[in-house]
């Protein structure tokens, strides 16, 4: 398997950007040097996320999300940031 993750990602299957064999690997979102753990979708080269806003609904069912600008950074959790100390999860 491939170790490049694509420009943008999307957890929701309606979106041309899901890819369920890559989110099934596990995908790690660190934001503007911080660790995400609700994010619905990121763009590397647009530098946004969408997270998810509280525990809201949409009319349709799907989670409300804001959108954030800022430096994105994804990696996969089965390999270490590299900036990460072993045996600390963040």
């Amino acid at each position: 398997m491939t170790t490049t993750l694509p420009d943008r990602l999307a957890i929701n299957p309606k979106s041309p950007h899901f890819d369920e064999a890559l989110l099934a690997r596990g995908i790690g979102i660190r934001f503007n040097g911080v660790e995400k753990t609700n994010v619905e979708e990121y763009c590397v080269s647009e530098g946004w996320v969408r997270v998810a806003v509280g525990k809201t609904m949409a009319r349709d069912g799907s989670p409300m999300t804001m959108k954030l600008q800022g430096v994105v950074e994804p990696y996969l959790r089965d390999e270490a940031p590299s900036d990460a100390h072993p045996g600390i999860d963040i």
